[in-house]
This record gives structure tokens, sequence and C-alpha cells, in this order.
């Protein structure tokens, strides 16, 4: 049976509101809401987008702003403190295989639980997920409800990178400098969850061979630049130290030995009062922090003053982040929409050149901003 698509429209933006920004005059409507506390999106090449809620519900919601009944197939998900289905994004060959990749927070043993990732083939009809695979699952599993991570990005190459947090307990933390662990991880395997052989960490007696990059937070930012292809994130930090990094192969980005913010007693991470030379360095920070999650180039043709900019949706800050560039370097900052005060949960650019938003809200909305004019 097709997949019902329900007549819900957002609530607090009925119209849309503009707003001055430095170069120009932009409008911002809500193309569709009823949504709870959406996650992730990823734009399908017929139309339409695919959205997770972090309960355990993936929806379709139409060019139009349909918003459809769950997709059955999502599998159990630890919905509880910052657990529950997070991202989704799709294959590279999608129009050939329909297959549709998510992670999520996967139960254990024991009240044990840990982020994972899984694909499955989407129905022509949109209505489920068809031979659902795990196909990664973070080790070890750890009795926490924060911390999770965790974007799904696609390189060049068809190779999948994933964000997966340390588990934000103390005994938990310390493990982002354990290769032994996923951990306060950046990832990179295979569409299928094997591993390249050209990892950085593949050869290591002890080490995890999936492992990227480490001595992450709580990345919850990742995109592919779309010039470079290289891969960018942003993470957490504590009270203030929220960075936004280019993690390289077998790069150490030094939490917990190092961060840029302090506990949130404010008492000091570590007694190191200047960035180590042998941890990788930010392109850019915030202290205090801004809370960031979701993360896009913007490379469309709708709003040519922004073109190349990075866009970083803010929670604790309640704003979009317009970061400026000269190539790997931010030479300035935006803060938009702070008048709305949104939790801002996920940016995307769709392909109609419009920057759409997640809002972080139990009556959560895909909102939409294009130039006034």
């Amino acid at each position: 049976m097709a997949v019902l698509l329900l007549a819900i429209t957002g609530s607090a933006l009925s119209a849309a509101e503009r707003f001055q920004t430095k170069e120009l005059l932009i409008a911002v409507d809500s193309f569709a809401g009823g949504l709870d506390h959406p996650w992730g999106m990823a734009f399908l090449p017929d139309g339409g987008m695919l959205v997770t809620e972090r309960p355990g519900r993936i929806r379709f919601v139409s060019a139009e702003g349909q918003v459809s009944e769950p997709i059955a197939g999502v599998p159990e998900v630890v919905a509880m403190g910052q657990g529950g289905l997070l991202d989704v994004t799709l294959h590279p060959r999608f129009a050939d295989n329909r297959l549709v990749y998510f992670s999520f927070s996967e139960p254990g043993e024991d009240g044990a639980n840990g982020t994972a990732i899984a694909h499955g083939r989407l129905a022509d009809d949109l209505s489920a997920l068809d031979d659902v695979e795990v196909i990664f699952r973070q080790q070890p599993k750890a009795r926490s409800n924060a911390h999770f991570g965790s974007r799904l990005v696609f390189d060049r190459d068809g190779n999948l990178f994933a964000t997966l947090g340390e588990r934000s307990a103390p005994r938990y933390r310390v493990l982002a400098q354990d290769l032994g662990t996923h951990l306060g991880k950046v990832i990179r395997i295979r569409d299928d969850g094997s591993v390249p052989d050209d990892n950085p960490f593949v050869d290591r007696p002890g080490a995890m061979p999936e492992i990227w990059s480490y001595g992450h937070r709580n990345p919850q930012g990742m995109a592919r630049h779309p010039v470079t292809g290289a891969i960018w994130t942003h993470e957490h930090g504590p009270r203030g130290g929220d960075e936004v990094a280019i993690p390289k192969a077998g790069e150490n980005h030094g939490w917990p030995i190092f961060s840029f913010g302090t506990e949130y007693s404010g008492a000091p991470i570590t007694e190191l009062k200047e960035h180590p030379p042998e941890f990788a360095s930010p392109v850019w920070q915030w202290s205090p922090s801004i809370a960031p999650s979701g993360m896009a180039f913007y490379d469309g043709d709708a709003i040519p003053e922004w073109k190349g900019d990075l866009f970083v949706g803010a929670l604790a800050g309640a704003s979009l982040r317009r970061l400026l560039l000269e190539g790997d370097r931010v030479t300035g900052e935006e803060v938009l929409l702070a008048e709305l005060g949104r939790r801002i949960r996920d940016v995307e650019v769709g392909p109609d050149g419009r920057l759409y938003l997640l809002t972080d809200e139990d009556d959560g909305e895909i909102l939409r901003i294009v130039a006034a004019d």
C-alpha cells in the first residue's frame, strides 16, 4: 500500500517572514510541521525528502510539504535522552539501488546502548524499508543516554563517513583516546560496512580498523566540501569549545586531554593552557558554546550571495550560523534567525537551491529559506 500523506502544516510560521542579513533580505517559511524532534533529512531525486524523528520514525515529506505516516521497517531504537533515530542519507547510486542509510541508538544488554548504522531498500511506494540490515555497531556499548554522534556522509569514492560520540560520562570520555574502541571517533567504512584497505589504523594491532580520526567529543555535524571533496565536521564542546574541523586520516583531535571549553561546573578540563601541537587544530571554535548540530556548504544558485559559505545549526544558540570561508580558513561569522529562537537540529541545501532547516521541538518544523525577491 502506498504511503499515506497527511496535511500537516507548521503553526508558528503560517506565512513567510522576512529578515535582513548582511547582504540581502531573506524570506523564511514553514515548509512542513507536526514533526516530533526531527533529526536528519535527505532529499529524494524524484522529489520530496525523508525525515527522521528521534522517537524512532522515518517519514516522507512530499515536494508540497505533506508529511506521511511513518515508513515501516525501522528497527527498535533507544529513544531516551539524546538517543533515538538519528541521521539519514542516501546511497550515491540510490536511483539504481534505492538504499537508504540511517543511524540510531541501538539497545544492548543490561541497559547498555550504542550508535549503530543500518541500511534498507526504500519501497517504490515509499511505504517501507525492506531488507534492513545493520552494517556497523559502535563498540563497546555503554550505559548512557548522551553523546551518540552521529552524522552520515558519503565521500566521492563511495565510502561512508560517520561521527560517533564518546558517551559523555567521565569513565567513557577517556576512551576517545583509545584506538581499541569506537567511542569519540570519526569512522570510514564501505557501503556494505566492510573496512577500506587504506584506513589509517587497519594494520595496527588492537585498533578498531574503521577509525579515521579520534579524540572527538560529540560530533553532530558533517558535510562534504563541494569543491575539494574534503569531509568537514563539527562537535560539541563542554562549556565552550565547540569546534569545526577537517579531520584527516589518523589525526588526534585531543579530547579529553585538551579542550577550549571547561566542565559544566566551571572547573578546567585539564591543566593544559595552550593547544598542544600534536593535536589537530580546529578551523573555528565557539566559546561560549552554541551547541552546533547539522552542517551544510551552500552550493546552490538561489542565493548567490551565500555561495561557498558554511551553515551550521545551533541548539543552545537557537540560531543559524553562517561561516564565511576562504579556502579552508574561516574569515567571519554571521548569526541568522536569532529572532525566531529556534533550536536548529539540521541544515541541508535543497535541489531548488533553498536552505532547509529542522527545528528540534515536540512540534518540529522544516523551515525553508530563500532570497526575498
